[in-house]
């Protein structure tokens, strides 16, 4: 086991599947308690029990990030007791990506998707950043992703979210410097769900053909980076964006000719 992590306590949201599920398996195996948070009561227990049966601590907590700065404070007190007192570690992972583009979003699903990939990290983060500051220090690692400066004419709503929590990224590491707290951010390129029959078609390679990878990711090579952004590894790394995206931003794609 290693134990990059070890002693450390760690909440990731919206932990019950894919990123944020590698990200809390990966820190429970680093040695971290961890609370697993989500809606999903059942999805939520099974990642614990995982982590359970493989040797490491892990916690559920139920909760429904809908922005609100209540759902947020609940979720952070919860987590709090569970840990013993005190969050080293806060992952704001849990998102929503709604099937809508611009002509066809409408004023509540605007104002969801804010809340959820928006208000609710900031809400909580504001919640759990005096806890940090009085245990003398701590890690936030937010989830931001290639879409946020990748201009594409699907899911612009989602990727201005993602914009705006890489730039609270920036503005949180500067802001919560003095306090102790480090924080970063992980982008995320094409992420295949694990959940996916090896053999099932996902559309999302499409984007990763021409680039160094060459294929889509895995949700274990976000996990090792919020790993390395969470240990002490990272010290001297803050209010930077982390892109684990198979060379999809830094990299010139070329189209290939069809045949």
């Amino acid at each position: 086991m290693n134990e990059r992590l070890h002693g450390k306590t760690a909440l990731v949201t919206g932990s019950t599947s894919n990123i944020g599920r590698a990200i809390a398996t990966r820190f429970a195996a680093s040695g971290a308690h961890v609370v697993v948070s989500g809606r999903d009561v059942e999805r939520g227990e099974a990642v614990v029990a995982a982590i359970r049966r493989d040797g490491g601590r892990a916690d559920f907590v139920r909760a429904d990030l809908d922005g609100s700065a209540a759902a947020s404070r609940a979720l952070a007190e919860a987590a709090r007791r569970l840990l013993g007192g005190r969050i080293d570690v806060l992952v704001n992972n849990a998102g929503i990506f709604p099937a809508s583009d611009t002509s066809t979003t409408d004023e509540e699903t605007f104002d969801r998707v804010y809340a959820v990939n928006v208000k609710a990290p900031f809400f909580l983060t504001q919640a759990i950043a005096p806890m940090m500051a009085a245990a003398g220090g701590g890690v936030i690692v937010n989830l931001g992703s290639w879409v946020a400066r990748q201009g594409l004419s699907v899911g612009t709503l989602y990727s201005s979210t993602k914009g705006a929590l890489e730039t609270l990224t920036r503005a949180w590491s500067s802001e919560f410097a003095d306090a102790g707290i480090r924080v970063n951010a992980v982008a995320p390129g094409v992420i295949r769900t694990p959940d996916l029959a090896s053999d099932e078609e996902y559309p999302g390679e499409a984007f990763m053909v021409g680039t160094p990878a060459g294929r889509a990711g895995h949700p274990d090579a976000i996990a090792a980076a919020a790993l390395y952004l969470a240990s002490d590894d990272a010290a001297f790394v803050h209010g930077t964006v982390l892109d684990v995206d198979g060379g999809r931003i830094g990299v010139a794609v070329v189209a290939e000719e069809a045949a």
